[in-house]
């Protein structure tokens, strides 16, 4: 059964202003300074499982260039874009009735463009699975990550039993919890987080969305007509904004009881903090400081992303000023440095929930 890969590249990325803005969110930067942007390094871990010829991206209309300059290859008609936001469901739909068009049979894979996985073997392994599974029968798969430590800016997903790897059905969805409840989750082991990782057979989501989403299925009807006319760019621009901004987990996740998981160890983060991009940068890029080789030097803890940044006497903090001409930072323990585009943030990591909120008072 062909397989189909839908990226959803059309968040903006604020905790992570200014190096994430709305103009280039960090989907399509190099987050981690190792050459490729998110966009490109979630592509190229999903090769394994999906011909790059089935890959579509739904983005914002803003972002329709980058998205092709990106990623050069993708047909010019696989790159869908959105005349306005609404959320996960009608992204999901509108994408969803696009391979339904092309072969209603197809397996498809969901997933966010800004993630990082760090296994990316055990991770085409565990997607392989969930295809064979969602093939065989009516069934949506969702991706499931082995929790590392008692995380409440996740959400969660409660298994019916704890089988790493295996497809075994969900018992609950679960917002994100304070830090009691996330330390209950973490010693019952039954629970994981929840990746935003989908895995469905394309007749099954379409049913399912016709169930439980019967508004957005009619207008996403609607919208189908069109393809492949000359009206199909107005039709959309005229529909779609009447979808209600919804996600997926709302509108299907969380009332369907054909809902599965499969959960493994893979590496995962979303980088969505200054916090989670530090613990990944690679250890070449530490602390460049004025004597590299000394022992001071490799208790620093300095992560830094950028050409000629200097750190004198700092531990603990992360500097991303990729594109800048020279950073020199002096005497912080435990910060943040960012500059791009003429913007700088200089905040505390113990802060860095707030940047989102700095940045809207402006």
């Amino acid at each position: 059964m062909e397989t189909h890969v839908i990226i959803m590249a059309g968040g903006v990325g604020s905790r992570l202003w200014p190096v994430s803005t709305p103009q280039m969110p960090k989907q399509f930067i190099d987050l981690l300074g190792i050459g490729k942007t998110m966009l490109q390094i979630t592509v190229e871990r999903l090769l394994p499982v999906c011909n790059k010829e089935n890959f579509w991206v739904v983005t914002s209309e803003k972002y329709v260039d980058v998205v092709r300059r990106q990623l050069p290859d993708l047909p010019a008609g696989q790159v869908l874009a959105e005349p306005v936001a609404r959320n996960t469901a009608p992204c999901i739909a509108y994408a969803c009735r696009k391979i339904a068009a092309q072969n209603p049979d197809s397996n498809v894979i969901v997933t966010p463009a800004d993630a990082l996985v760090i296994n990316v073997q055990r991770f085409a392994l565990m997607l392989r699975r969930a295809l064979n599974f969602t093939e065989q029968r009516e069934a949506i798969v969702t991706v499931g990550i082995t929790p590392s430590r008692p995380e409440t800016g996740y959400g969660y997903i409660r298994m019916s039993e704890n089988q790493p790897e295996q497809v075994v059905k969900v018992d609950a969805f679960k917002e994100k919890p304070d830090r009691a409840t996330a330390e209950a989750y973490l010693a019952d082991g039954n629970y994981v987080w929840n990746a935003g990782i989908f895995v469905w057979n394309v007749r099954t989501i379409l049913s399912q969305l016709r169930r439980y989403a019967p508004a957005l299925s009619e207008t996403m009807d609607r919208i189908a007509a069109s393809f492949g006319t000359e009206g199909e760019h107005e039709t959309l621009a005229a529909l779609f904004p009447q979808c209600e901004s919804v996600s997926i987990d709302y509108a299907v996740m969380e009332k369907s009881d054909c809902i599965h998981v499969i959960a493994g160890d893979i590496g995962w983060s979303d980088l969505g903090s200054y916090s989670s991009v530090k613990d990944h940068i690679p250890a070449s890029a530490d602390d460049p400081c004025p004597d590299p080789g000394s022992a001071d030097a490799e208790r620093t803890g300095n992560k830094i992303i950028g050409g000629d940044i200097r750190l004198i006497g700092c531990e603990n903090c992360i500097v991303h000023a990729d594109g800048s001409e020279k950073v020199v930072v002096s005497g912080l323990k435990d910060y943040i440095v960012a500059v791009r585009d003429g913007k700088v943030l200089v905040c505390p990591l113990a802060e860095e929930q707030r940047i989102k909120d700095y940045v809207q008072k402006n």
